[in-house]
């Protein structure tokens, strides 16, 4: 296949992908329903999140929502996936006429010809985006596998003394007090009223874990773009990093997630019609933050290896 038609084929295949994943999501906001929440309110799925059965490595990005999404839809009470080749590795198989589930790998590299040219020039090399996709389906979907396979061991930690034991080894200015929670990337502290402000105790640990994906963007972690002022599409878009990261975090922590700004979903709306990739950037930076956090607690397991991650500039 010739050069250029190969690179028209690429394109033409990750704007679809982007187009498809976005649209579905801002039809699922339109009617109510919000994607990184409402598939862990569903009493079939369970809090955690999605895994490769053979790897044991979390999915990460933009795929979390993609698989949580095909459980809802299609019933799955796991949350344990795998490729064709996977399921046969481990002495099982796919049954006959199951419809798999695609995923994505997103990265940059350097041809050998760009290389050469950028040392010829005496400049820096530029570096091509690619997707590549991949097929895996959920274990309910496969015969023969072992049980370790197919499931997910339950966390026996309790949730309230690791959000507070998180909030402590991050070193994170945090301060309780005031009527309003907020993180200020100016001074770098976040602040949240005291639980007994919260007609629920869980949402305090909600809040709580919302502010320190916020402040996991500063510029000495993870450096994410936090200058935007209220109301503009850079505060919108941190936003929606905010309450991904803590969904994932509410997951992996065995507290079922909740949409803690609910009024915000007209102006997230705004920002993924405006731009088709805004909601996989999104996901990737929350789930560096998610997993940023999450890393402060070494007794979770939450801290293997993504599989599959969704590179920034994809």
């Amino acid at each position: 296949m010739p050069r250029h038609v190969r690179k028209a084929r690429v394109g033409t295949d990750r704007t679809n992908f982007y187009e498809d994943i976005t649209s579905k999501i801002i039809a699922e906001l339109e009617s109510g329903c919000v994607p990184w929440v409402q598939p862990w309110a569903a009493a079939k799925v369970p809090l955690a999140i999605p895994h490769n059965a053979a790897t044991r490595r979390r999915y990460a990005g933009i795929n979390i929502l993609i698989l949580l999404g095909a459980a809802v839809e299609r019933g799955f009470s796991g949350q344990s996936w795998l490729t064709f080749r996977q399921a046969f590795s481990l002495g099982g198989r796919v049954r006959k006429g199951e419809r798999g589930t695609t995923v994505v790998y997103a990265d940059r590299f350097v041809p050998a010809e760009e290389m050469k040219r950028a040392c010829t020039a005496g400049d820096e090399a530029r570096a091509i985006p690619f997707l590549k996709r991949f097929t895996v389906f959920n274990t309910e979907q496969c015969d023969g596998l072992s049980v370790d396979a197919s499931s997910i061991a339950p966390s026996s930690h309790m949730i309230e003394p690791q959000v507070e034991a998180l909030i402590r080894a991050t070193r994170i200015d945090f301060r309780i007090g005031g009527d309003r929670a907020f993180y200020c990337p100016r001074n770098d502290y976040v602040q949240v009223p005291p639980p007994a402000a919260y007609f629920e105790p869980i949402n305090w640990h909600r809040t709580a874990l919302h502010e320190l994906a916020h402040a996991s963007g500063h510029s000495s972690r993870l450096n994410r773009e936090l200058s935007g002022g209220y109301g503009s599409k850079k505060y919108a878009f941190e936003e929606i990093v905010a309450e991904i990261s803590s969904s994932f975090c509410c997951a992996s922590l065995g507290i079922v997630p909740t949409v803690r700004h609910a009024d915000y979903i007209g102006s997230w709306l705004e920002v993924l019609r405006e731009d088709n990739r805004a909601i996989v950037r999104a996901a990737s930076q929350a789930s560096k933050a998610a997993d940023y956090l999450l890393g402060f607690l070494p007794d979770l397991a939450v801290g293997a290896p993504t599989l599959v991650a969704d590179h920034e500039a994809a």
